[in-house]
């Protein structure tokens, strides 16, 4: 029942932990912008937009498909590569602003 799915990029990852990554990394409001459903541009809330992604395929689809190409953009510009300072301390801002 439970087979490893090695060509699975999804697989142990939960529909709850990538809307708060992409939450992290967009906010709201951009993420409404790229993907314009009523849930992401109306009071969201996380709630709400897990069930409504927990009950349409193609909005789930394309929520999915914005975090693997977040993912992998991470990965290809290094974000996520370990470093040997002390972690970031501080706002989203400011980590973004050292990151330019």
């Amino acid at each position: 029942m439970n087979q490893p799915q090695p060509n699975n990029p999804l697989h142990g990852v939960t529909l709850k932990a990538i809307l708060e990554y992409l939450i992290t990394e967009y906010g709201w409001e951009r993420l409404g912008e790229r993907i314009n459903i009523h849930c992401f541009n109306y009071e969201p809330t996380i709630n709400s937009s897990l069930k409504f992604l927990r009950t349409t395929d193609l909005a789930r689809a394309k929520v999915e498909r914005l975090y693997l190409d977040s993912i992998s953009f991470d990965e290809r510009k290094g974000k996520n590569a370990p470093t040997e300072e002390a972690p970031d301390v501080g706002s989203v801002w400011d980590r973004a602003r050292r990151s330019e």
